[in-house]
């Protein structure tokens, strides 16, 4: 049976998943492994990939390269997004992942990532078409609309860790910090809605790290358990109460949370307010949440 893996190579964290073909025509997932490297540390106002970061993350998909080897992967796709598109050095990141895991890497386009990432979220979430599936990632964030295939998709310079770097100048955030990420997300939601009526989903779906986590928060869970955040609906009213509680700690206090990934207590504040303003701006009363996102969408298409 072809085992394959499939890395995504983000601002924030790198992540690994090796699965095969599942009877039933899905993903059999047999590792699942994120890493918060901070890649797109600086990335924003110096236009390059910083060394130490550079190095977190190659040193991360050096040690991805020897476990997906040692459960016998035959076919690798490693895709970087938002902070290797946006770098003028970029090649130095191509060649590390070449001599280090033997493969080359590649940088999926705004809308490629968008697309990859629908392809991946709906194929295991049980909701009402037509769906927007909103992917809040550190350097971007993608906005896909459609049914069993999209239709409409738009990728925006909005992510937790640039409008962190922007924005946020103190711990815990001021009145003022929140309005310049509100004022920021709000343009880009402008700039969506000029594109098409993301209003017209019936079902939000949210992938990546600040949706999970808001989930897991829902919940009340004490350490991340991906099975019991899978699929979990989390009202506006909860989502509003949870960005303003966040954005009332200070970074080791969310640091302290349970569910909180190292690495990403000091951004996610940024993305819940992403969050929060896109339910709010287009009326969705509540989020799905999908542990299934682009990951799935890259393995998906070596298991084609």
């Amino acid at each position: 049976m072809k085992r394959v893996a499939a890395v995504d190579v983000g601002t924030n964290s790198v992540r690994l998943l090796v699965a095969e073909s599942a009877a039933d025509g899905g993903l059999m997932q047999l590792e699942r492994l994120m890493t918060i490297t901070r890649l797109g540390q600086g990335v924003d106002a110096a236009g390059r990939l910083h060394d130490d970061a550079l190095r977190r993350t190659l040193d991360c998909i050096a040690a991805y390269a020897a476990r997906w080897r040692e459960l016998g992967v035959t076919r690798v796709r490693l895709a970087a997004t938002s902070a290797v598109r946006d770098a003028a050095n970029r090649d130095a990141f191509f060649d590390g992942v070449r001599a280090i895991a033997g493969v080359d890497a590649e940088v999926l386009s705004g809308e490629e990532e968008a697309r990859t990432a629908f392809t991946g979220a709906v194929s295991s979430v049980k909701g009402e078409p037509p769906f927007l599936v909103l992917d809040i990632g550190g350097g971007s964030t993608e906005f896909i609309l459609g049914t069993d295939r999209p239709q409409a998709e738009t990728s925006r310079q909005m992510g937790c860790v640039r409008l962190t770097e922007r924005c946020v100048r103190h711990d815990p955030p001021t009145d003022d910090d929140l309005a310049a990420v509100d004022a920021a997300v709000a343009a880009e939601l402008d700039a969506v809605a000029a594109l098409f009526d993301p209003s017209a989903a019936r079902t939000l779906v949210g992938v990546a790290g600040t949706a999970t986590t808001i989930g897991a928060l829902h919940l009340g869970l004490a350490a991340y358990e991906p099975e019991r955040i899978h699929g979990t609906r989390v009202p506006l009213a909860a989502v509003r109460s949870i960005t303003a509680r966040l954005a009332a700690l200070t970074s080791p206090q969310r640091a302290a949370l349970g569910p909180m990934a190292a690495g990403r207590e000091d951004v996610i504040v940024a993305g819940a307010h992403i969050l929060l303003r896109v339910m709010e701006r287009f009326d969705f009363a509540e989020v799905l949440v999908s542990e299934a996102d682009i990951l799935d969408g890259l393995a998906r298409s070596l298991l084609a």
